[in-house]
């Protein structure tokens, strides 16, 4: 036996008592292949979670049940142990009366049809998260990404509830046809929260949904710490000083990140903040976008919200503007690199064309390994401990999760 298969061989035993449930498992065999032992120890060990990845899935009644998708193989090479699984329905201009409603049922049974294909099944709890993990089973936690298909009925958010819903997205790039607030890349129009935003925090407060205020003005954000009774998160976002080395991307992008006040303001009330993959063209520069958050909110209160797509973009036959169902919607006429439009981002003609920066396993240009392994290897090069890392990755998101849960 040469040395480098005695270490690999002790690497199995050390961790898992028995070399063979090890390699039985396809998430620690691929990883094996692959990674550093110390990496493949903490992907292991710690719950990772993406808090924002959107699975793109039709809308529309003719278009379903869409293309069969590979969520948990994608899932298992990634390394993390879930996903906040999410969708929007504004994607088209000037939605009639009960379209976005039907439009959020036709995504929901979509998504059914994904996981039951996959065997898969959405996390309810924080015992359900812990007990995929446990299992080395991946799981997902259902969200929504805008409150549109509520149309001013506060009673739907139980009815989201019912189905599965466990992290409820306020806002997103549109105005809903009853507005909840205002969008912070679209002019104000509310003063910050509405009524109706309101009612719809303290409906979820009461049922026990995590409220998610990505895309939500300060204003709105403030507004809605003062109502709400449990934590919230914004999933996806950034420090507004952390523009990158792309002045076009960093300009279009600028809108979506959040001040060092602001941030504070969220971590002060007991919430998290995501760090998305946009703006770092590296593992290491998203890892050091990620240490500049800590550095001012505290290492409790961030984590990982990439706004990529675990599976392929589904795009419809009808569809003319490169994302699902026709044209952008009033006031989002900027791209952002979780969009299906072009973007700053260019394809990679040495990954099948594909666009750099979309999919959570191809973040990166030469990318090698799945996304929370990447991570993990760069945060450990950033300097964070392992229990950092363990908070980052998951922890911190679990804490949140139960708390609204309570």
């Amino acid at each position: 036996m040469n040395r480098n298969e005695w270490s690999r061989r002790k690497f199995i035993t050390s961790i898992s008592g028995t070399g063979a449930a090890v390699m039985l498992n396809p998430l620690w065999s691929w990883a094996l292949n692959d990674q550093d032992s110390r990496v493949a120890k903490i992907v292991a060990s710690t719950i990772g979670i993406d808090t924002h990845n959107h699975i793109d899935v039709p809308l529309d009644n003719a278009e379903l049940p869409g293309p069969a998708l590979d969520l948990a193989g994608e899932l298992k090479t990634s390394g993390l142990s879930a996903i906040v699984m999410t969708f929007a329905t504004d994607y088209k201009r000037n939605i009639q009366p009960g379209e976005a409603y039907q439009r959020f049922l036709n995504g929901l049974e979509a998504m059914d049809k994904v996981l039951k294909d996959d065997d898969m099944k959405r996390a309810l709890n924080l015992a359900d998260i812990k007990a995929a993990h446990k299992k080395k089973t991946p799981t997902v936690i259902q969200s929504i990404e805008g409150c549109h298909f509520l149309e001013g009925k506060v009673e739907r958010v139980e009815e989201a509830y019912n189905r599965g819903l466990r992290h409820l997205g306020l806002l997103h790039d549109s105005d809903a046809s009853m507005p909840l607030g205002d969008v912070y890349t679209n002019p104000p129009k509310f003063g910050g929260l509405t009524s109706l935003g309101a009612d719809v925090i303290k409906e979820c407060n009461r049922l026990g949904m995590l409220i998610d205020l990505a895309h939500a003005s300060n204003d709105t954000i403030n507004a809605a710490l003062k109502i709400t009774t449990k934590p919230v998160i914004i999933s996806h976002t950034g420090l507004d000083s952390q523009l990158g080395k792309n002045e076009m991307m960093a300009k279009m992008m600028r809108p979506r990140l959040i001040s060092k006040e602001q941030a504070k303001i969220v971590a002060e009330a007991g919430g998290i903040i995501g760090v998305w993959t946009h703006l770092a063209d590296t593992p290491l520069e998203h890892a050091q976008n990620i240490r500049a958050l800590v550095d001012v909110v505290g290492i409790d209160h961030v984590c990982i919200g990439t706004d990529t797509k675990l599976t392929p973009a589904y795009r419809s036959p009808n569809d003319f503007g490169g994302k699902p169902n026709n044209a952008p919607p009033p006031g989002n006429q900027d791209n952002k690199p979780g969009d299906n439009k072009q973007s700053d981002r260019k394809p990679n003609p040495q990954n099948g064309g594909k666009r750099i920066g979309e999919r959570t396993n191809e973040a990166w240009a030469d990318q090698k390994t799945g996304f929370y392994f990447t991570v993990v290897d760069a945060l450990l090069k950033t300097g964070f401990t392992e229990q950092e890392i363990g908070k980052i990755g998951g922890g911190n998101y679990c804490r949140v999760f139960e708390g609204a849960h309570r």
